[in-house]
């Protein structure tokens, strides 16, 4: 493993330590870009456009402070650890603004109900944080190590900063306030892995051992407990995760077993079932028949049976309507 010089160490805090003034080059790009890509990021998630999105991804600056925030950490610099998070904060404000304004302007008929771009982000399971310590590791790698810089545009489009943050703002807009906090963890977990990653990986190399010898850098004492800080982020954003992946399984193997007893429901009527999904426990069973309606309250009868007595049930009939059978209701009811 190369050792890193003064040279490098001063690249590293250029690159990732912001100044302290307004007007002063490294912040008026990081605000410029930092809205430039919000803006793109809401449009992008308001269009359905992975394209677009993946645009704001490259031009989206937090990865800046997040990575300057793990650098504070190892050289115990309070005063630019302070300032870098307080540019997370305000950035992912700024960001959850823009997209809330935007939804505003674009006022969805939907509610994002079907945007792929919406769905993709408010499920957050233990996978995410996974590749996220993996693509916060590889940043982190690429900027100690100046001769594979190039890979920096793959790990902006690889780890999700400012697209939750904008769906954050356009769910709120609509009143999705669950889904909304959802998106908001999802960021969480990608800002808690950079800064556990990076603080690792600043470690391994020897950037203190490097600082040390270099003019202008200011090297404090390095605490157990702010190491033990780190970790304990990782541990906050593992729970949800770990219970948002078990209710994942649980919703597969629900729609895995309403399958197919919906299936020979509607046999039995010569219909035939399009899908059968299930989310948070509600199993959502799509059939496609002529009249007359088989009786859905056979099929809520067989599917207590069936040991799903607790799951609520929605039925799209295509060609007869929608009906809701809840899971303590002898009648369903339209919708």
């Amino acid at each position: 493993m190369p050792v890193l010089d003064s040279a490098a160490v001063e690249r590293m805090t250029a690159a990732l330590f912001i100044e302290k003034s307004w007007r002063s080059p490294s912040s008026t790009r990081f605000w410029g870009l930092l809205l430039l890509a919000a803006v793109i990021a809401s449009a992008g998630v308001v269009g359905d456009s992975t394209a677009t999105v993946i645009g704001a991804m490259i031009v989206a600056p937090l990865m800046t402070p997040i990575l300057g925030s793990a650098l504070a950490v190892v050289l115990a610099d309070r005063t630019h650890l302070v300032r870098s998070v307080l540019l997370v904060l305000g950035g992912a404000l700024v960001v959850v603004a823009v997209g809330f304004l935007v939804g505003w302007i674009a006022a969805p008929p939907d509610d994002f109900a079907s945007n792929t771009q919406v769905s993709a982000r408010i499920s957050p399971r233990l996978i995410d944080l996974l590749a996220a310590l993996a693509t916060g590791t590889v940043g982190a790698f690429a900027l100690v190590r100046s001769d594979i810089s190039d890979t920096l545009p793959g790990v902006a489009i690889a780890i999700s900063l400012v697209p939750p943050l904008a769906v954050t703002g356009l769910l709120l807009n609509v009143g999705r306030y669950h889904d909304a906090g959802e998106s908001a963890l999802l960021f969480a977990t990608n800002v808690a892995a950079i800064v556990a990653t990076g603080t690792t990986v600043f470690l391994i190399f020897g950037v203190r051992v490097a600082a040390r010898g270099t003019v202008g850098v200011r090297v404090g004492e390095l605490r157990g407990k702010t190491l033990a800080a780190v970790a304990a982020m990782l541990v906050l954003v593992a729970v949800p995760l770990t219970t948002g992946t078990t209710a994942v399984a649980r919703d597969r193997q629900l729609a895995d077993d309403a399958k197919p007893v919906a299936e020979q429901w509607a046999a039995t009527r010569h219909w035939d079932i399009n899908s059968v999904e299930a989310l948070g426990g509600r199993i959502t069973v799509t059939a496609v028949g002529l009249p007359p309606v088989p009786p859905l309250t056979e099929l809520r009868t067989a599917l207590d049976h069936a040991g799903m007595e607790d799951a609520d049930l929605i039925v799209h009939l295509i060609g007869g309507g929608t009906r809701h059978c809840a899971s303590t209701a002898t009648t369903c009811t339209d919708t």
